[in-house]
């Protein structure tokens, strides 16, 4: 067992984690103040690879694999959550369902423009009816002829307002219930019929927009069909599991950087007559917030290897969601208190991760849905 990451690897995370710290954090006031990121930015992000990190190369990508995916995630939770997200949310289950069930066809018509960030990409599947409850989807997708005709709405879309491309589970069988789902390609930015509602207003990850998508009568064309008819169900809960590999990643970043902050904080910072790091009270949070960043690290590159190896992850990917964002979680409030008063400033980064990784025990599966999964494999 080696736990050290091979050397290639190690390059891509130091050069994600460069661009983070120096060109995304330097932005990161002004992504704040505007909820957008700067165009520039997202040019740059593009030019490292980042919108093709799971696309083969054969299509314009970097074609890594899971482990090389999550480490590069790890790079990006080292920097603003917001631009992490709109990065992530494109790259991971935007992305994914389409490498692994499109036809060469659908292939090579969006892969390249995927690569590349010309066409950004999200994942639809909640809904105001169903969020943790997936199976309650109300969203009709009816054949008629060499068209499916999509109504209903989806709501809390990642990158909805900058797509050009989602992949969105609707119900094709109702007799089936979630057997009867299938996934498709859909471009909302030029079908008739879809329609992007107001950008939400979120507590954090600003610059991540999301909103509501629309469906009043779109017609998809059947080729637009992703995978089998009647399979988007299963497959959308494998899209979710691996996604939420990336999240653990991402949230280990997160904690590092909150660490690293903490550590220099401590260093520096003096009351009566000595640097606050000298008081066991503050080093206490630090060791803690040590073994919080260890542990999740750990899980995540276990759970990555699982996934290049083709093993079952469903029970192992909610183990190091559910551990590496509640951990986050605890080691954000830690950051808070170690920087005092100065970490409840809107200036300061550890106040900006305090509301951002909040949304992390929420999306592609809440904290207690983890649970009920890892309980309901182990029972089986």
């Amino acid at each position: 067992m080696n736990f050290n990451l091979p050397e290639d690897l190690r390059e891509v995370q130091a050069t994600i984690r460069d661009f983070m710290l120096s060109r995304v954090e330097a932005r990161a006031h002004e992504i704040e103040e505007t909820n957008s990121v700067p165009p520039e930015l997202l040019r740059e992000a593009a030019d490292l690879g980042l919108f093709g990190l799971s696309i083969p190369e054969e299509y314009g990508g970097v074609g890594l694999g899971a482990l090389g995916r999550c480490a590069a995630y790890e790079a990006l939770g080292m920097g603003h959550m917001g631009f992490g997200g709109v990065i992530s949310a494109h790259a991971s289950i935007g992305t994914s369902g389409l490498v692994k069930l499109g036809s060469d066809e659908q292939k090579a018509r969006f892969l390249p423009r995927m690569a590349t960030g010309e066409c950004v990409a999200g994942f639809a599947i909640t809904e105001p009816s169903s969020g943790s409850d997936a199976a309650n989807i109300r969203t009709r997708a009816e054949k008629k002829g060499d068209v499916y005709v999509l109504n209903g709405t989806k709501h809390y879309i990642s990158n909805a307002p900058i797509a050009g491309l989602l992949t969105v589970i609707a119900i094709t069988d109702p007799s089936q219930g979630t057997r009867g789902m299938s996934a498709f390609l859909v471009e909302p930015q030029t079908t008739p019929g879809v329609s992007i509602g107001k950008i939400d207003e979120k507590m954090g990850q600003k610059g991540a927009l999301s909103a509501e998508v629309i469906f009043q009568d779109a017609e998809i064309p059947a080729a637009n069909l992703l995978g089998p008819e009647h399979m988007g169900y299963r497959e959308a809960l494998g899209i979710l599991t691996n996604g939420r590999v990336g999240i653990a990643a991402r949230s280990t970043g997160a904690m590092q950087r909150l660490l690293d902050l903490s550590v220099a904080h401590a260093k520096a910072r003096e009351q009566f007559g000595k640097p606050i790091a000298e008081f066991q009270a503050v080093q206490f949070m630090l060791a803690e917030m040590e073994i919080a960043v260890q542990t999740s690290r750990v899980l995540w590159q276990k759970v990555a290897w699982m996934v290049d190896e083709g093993q079952d992850v469903r029970r192992m990917a909610s183990v190091a969601k559910y551990h590496a964002t509640e951990a986050l979680s605890q080691v954000a409030d830690k950051a808070v208190q170690v920087a005092g008063g100065m970490g409840y400033m809107k200036d300061s980064p550890v106040e900006r991760y305090y509301r951002d990784q909040r949304l992390l025990r929420i999306y592609e599966g809440t904290s207690e849905i983890q649970k009920i999964i890892i309980a309901g494999d182990l029972l089986r």
